[in-house]
């Protein structure tokens, strides 16, 4: 009787294991079969590759800006109470 339960008890583990690896590998294809979004279009006014394109640096307006604001949080608040 021992061995009848044996032999079930493998039989069941393999259909789950086998179950199981059927699903993963069935997810893993239909992730591989997913379609490609489409192209998005680009902005009408978005250059043109190796066009020149004028911008304006605010990397030094930033500074002065930070620099201050470093400034005001160095002040002594009149509401301390040291």
């Amino acid at each position: 009787m021992n061995t009848f339960y044996l032999v079930l008890y493998l039989v069941c583990f393999c259909l789950i294991g086998g179950g199981a690896f059927a699903v993963i590998f069935s997810n893993l294809q239909g992730i591989f079969d997913l379609p490609q979004p489409p192209p998005t279009p680009r902005h009408p006014e978005a250059p043109e590759p190796g066009e020149e394109v004028m911008y304006v640096d605010l990397s030094e307006d930033r500074a002065r800006h930070l620099d201050g604001l470093a400034k005001l949080s160095q002040r002594e608040s009149p509401w301390d109470e040291n």
